[in-house]
């Protein structure tokens, strides 16, 4: 099998900061604002944080949504976007970025001190 032929992992969640470049003012809250209602129309399972939104769907889906929320800016009169995104993906076990931040609360409350 050609290395192109690999298929992308079917679980991933995905972190990503959208950034417009070239807005009239220092607010992007109109643009994030949009995302998220792209975001919430997609299906996909998403959490908002201050600098920026957690995905979870499968690798091509999360890339989609990614891609067309830049091209629904573009479409929107921004110029110029550029995106860090931070992807991970594991094959033992599905864990959503629920469970993530729930282990570490436990791991949390286990430090504070019995009354």
């Amino acid at each position: 099998m050609s290395k192109l032929q690999l298929a992308t992992p079917s679980q991933c969640t995905a972190d990503f900061c959208l950034i417009p470049i070239g807005t009239p003012t220092a607010s992007v809250s109109k643009e994030v604002a949009n995302v998220q209602r792209l975001l919430k129309d997609s299906g996909l399972k998403y959490s908002m944080h201050s600098a920026g939104t957690t995905l979870e769907g499968s690798w091509d889906e999360c890339m989609k949504v990614i891609g067309q929320a830049h091209v629904m800016l573009h479409e929107q009169g921004i110029l110029r976007i550029q995106s860090d995104i931070r992807v991970g993906s594991r094959t033992d076990k599905h864990q959503s970025f629920e469970d993530k931040v729930s282990a570490v609360n436990k791991l949390l409350e286990a430090d504070r001190d019995p009354e």
